[in-house]
């Protein structure tokens, strides 16, 4: 499968270089240097490349290797990433279920384990008509499309069966109702990628403005055989587990 979608898919574009960096440019081959000045391609507020290659591979590994269960996304927000889930299923196997949750009311109240971090309740608030319109636009099938805050909807709305689950809900209580109800139903080798994770003692440069995803983790996974790894994602931060059998 290409996989060229994701550097081509919403808000991807590349910089032009500008007549100034041209002039720098020229001026470094004439002095015998063979590096040259770029500007750093934009991917993106919601996610980036590397973070749209993790997924990506993850994905791919549990469909191509046959994991039992089907996939969901808790905290899908527009649907840009949800839009790359549905290709990458549709692709490796169709058959699979696709069940996306969020609120679209934005963030719930922020609690004193989130840190110091800049969001606030009500931030990110969108539609299910954005998410509609985002998988119109690509020609993709619409997921199963859960509305209304975790609590309420994880408990009954979940697949029996997770091969794989995105988390993205940003906030400590988010991150671990869904690990509450997703872990559990999770098949031996089920990934779980969990957005905005980061841990500064393996990479002290990680983008760290929500602490409370982390948190959230460690807690629930204290007493369990599973920890989370953090795995580089650019400018932005990704952790994941598998399930162990």
């Amino acid at each position: 499968m290409q996989n060229f979608f994701i550097t081509q898919w919403f808000d991807w574009k590349s910089s032009k270089v500008s007549g100034r960096i041209e002039t720098v440019n020229t001026l470094l081959k004439k002095l015998g240097f063979w590096v040259y000045l770029q500007p750093p391609p934009y991917s993106g507020l919601m996610t980036n490349v590397e973070q749209r290659m993790n997924l990506y591979h993850l994905l791919s590994q549990v469909l191509f290797y046959g994991v039992p269960g089907e996939v969901v996304e808790l905290g899908c927000n527009q649907g840009q990433s949800s839009a790359l889930i549905r290709r990458i299923i549709d692709h490796f196997d169709p058959t699979r279920e696709f069940h996306v949750y969020d609120s679209f009311e934005g963030l719930p109240g922020v609690s004193s384990a989130d840190g110091a971090t800049p969001y606030s309740e009500g931030q990110l608030r969108t539609s299910k008509d954005v998410l509609a319109a985002n998988f119109e636009r690509y020609g993709l099938r619409l997921p199963v499309i859960h509305q209304g805050w975790f609590e309420d909807t994880l408990p009954t709305g979940l697949p029996e069966q997770i091969s794989f689950a995105y988390l993205d809900g940003d906030l400590y209580s988010s991150i671990l109702v869904s690990l509450q109800h997703v872990y559990p139903r999770m098949s031996p080798g089920a990934i779980c990628l969990i957005d905005d994770y980061a841990d500064p003692e393996v990479y002290p440069e990680a983008w760290n403005k929500l602490p409370g995803v982390k948190a959230a983790c460690d807690e629930y996974l204290a007493d369990k055989p599973e920890k989370v790894s953090f795995i580089y994602s650019g400018g932005m931060s990704h952790g994941f587990f598998r399930k162990q059998r």
